[in-house]
């Protein structure tokens, strides 16, 4: 796996969602890097993030604890996704 730049990362990341959670309606220029992707923001719900964790599982290799607060600050936004992707993807 190469690495990619934060960017770079950032915007695989946007349309891992829009691919994932079938968000035809908005592209990857339109999701904030820093914008809630649950309630405000995107609006994503619990069921979504569930989807997205098996998602990045298989992607990246990164698991996640569904109950840990942890957990949740990573899904807060963009950004803070790459970092928790960026530190703890598998090696390919």
């Amino acid at each position: 796996m190469t690495n990619l730049s934060t960017a770079d990362l950032a915007v695989e990341l946007k349309q891992l969602i829009i691919d994932t959670l079938d968000l035809e309606d908005i592209s990857v220029d339109e999701i904030d890097d820093n914008a809630p992707l649950f309630v405000e923001g995107l609006g994503l719900d619990s069921i979504d993030a569930l989807e997205l964790g098996v998602a990045l599982q298989k992607r990246y290799g990164v698991k996640l604890d569904a109950e840990a607060e942890e957990t949740r600050k990573h899904f807060a936004n963009i950004t803070n996704l790459c970092a928790l992707v960026a530190a703890r993807r598998t090696k390919e």
